[in-house]
């Protein structure tokens, strides 16, 4: 499971920690994708795993440098350092980049995801009806989840720790986005504000909360990689095709709510084409640019998955 690296490892792993924080800051995208197009998926499945009583045990018996070893300790570090400084540093940016260009910004997500469901499913050895069926099924519970209308709840302590155990099960499953269900629970503003202004409580909440859920939910996906491959990655491609229901880039709001700020916010929306985007709200649709954008974003998955077989 565990690699032994070098220092010029270690930084090109904090790099793809930044792209999976980047990925996770934007509701329809899931770092757990850039985690499997960058070839740590399964190791990072793998490590959050290995916090067990094993990890304990060595702990007290052999010392914390056993038991660092134990859960392939560098590897999470410099990975995490990587998303926590995107998060920090991404933040102001996503949201600007939502509120004045999104649908270049959708564009290019477009773009990446689907040819990230090129890429996992060409790891599917044998394409067979259950292999097929399991495709299908796949992509429409991530249709039919990505057609959810938002909701609004309370900001508690005990909403943030659970939106944090849910949404984290999401982050890292390829084609469903923690953002995404943060913004379907009406936490996404909250969590996010909270990391622009530091706030500690809000953070420490959510980020207990993530590490329940990640060490449950991790425990289910490295079974199902060990026991069912194939399968798996049948299921998460097309979760993956299914979710470019959330990120296509020309969208008309029909219906509209309100946030406890008085503030408007999309309650449903209907995916159109460019020209009737443009007729229908007579605003510029950006097509050509955001056509390149979408191609940008295939190029730079193949690229990296070339990269990746290369190293293979």
């Amino acid at each position: 499971m565990s690699q032994s690296r070098q220092l010029q490892d270690y930084l090109i792993l904090g790099l793809k920690g930044i792209l999976m924080g980047a990925a996770d800051a934007v509701p329809g995208v899931s770092g757990g994708t850039i985690a499997f197009i960058t070839g740590i998926y399964e190791e990072l499945i793998g490590s959050i795993r290995r916090f067990d009583l094993d990890a304990i045990k060595l702990l007290f018996t052999q010392g914390p440098v056993a038991a660092w070893r134990h859960v392939n300790g560098s590897f999470l570090l410099v990975l995490l350092l990587g998303i926590g400084v995107s998060l920090g540093t991404l933040a102001h940016v996503v949201l600007f980049m939502l509120s004045t260009y999104p649908i270049m910004l959708w564009s290019f997500f477009f773009g990446l995801i689907l040819a990230s469901t090129w890429v996992i499913s060409r790891h599917i050895t044998h394409w067979d009806s259950n292999h097929t069926i399991l495709f299908l099924l796949g992509t429409v519970l991530a249709y039919l989840i990505t057609s959810l209308a938002p909701t609004e709840i309370e900001v508690t302590a005990l909403t943030v720790f659970l939106s944090g155990s849910v949404a984290i099960c999401a982050m890292i499953l390829p084609g469903i986005s923690g953002s995404f269900i943060l913004l379907l629970l009406g936490m996404y503003g909250p969590v996010l504000q909270a990391i622009k202004d530091f706030d500690l409580s809000i953070i420490g909440l959510f980020a207990a909360g993530c590490g329940v859920g990640l060490l449950s939910f991790s425990r289910l996906l490295n079974w199902l990689f060990t026991s069912f491959r194939m399968q798996t990655l049948a299921v998460m491609s097309g979760f993956l095709l299914g979710s470019l229901n959330k990120v296509w880039p020309w969208k008309y709001t029909t219906a509209y709510t309100l946030n406890s700020h008085g503030k408007q916010i999309p309650l449903a929306q209907d995916n159109v084409f460019p020209f009737d985007y443009e007729a229908l709200t007579g605003q510029e649709s950006f097509m050509m640019i955001s056509i390149a954008l979408l191609l940008l974003g295939m190029v730079i998955v193949l690229w990296m998955e070339r990269g990746q077989s290369k190293n293979r």
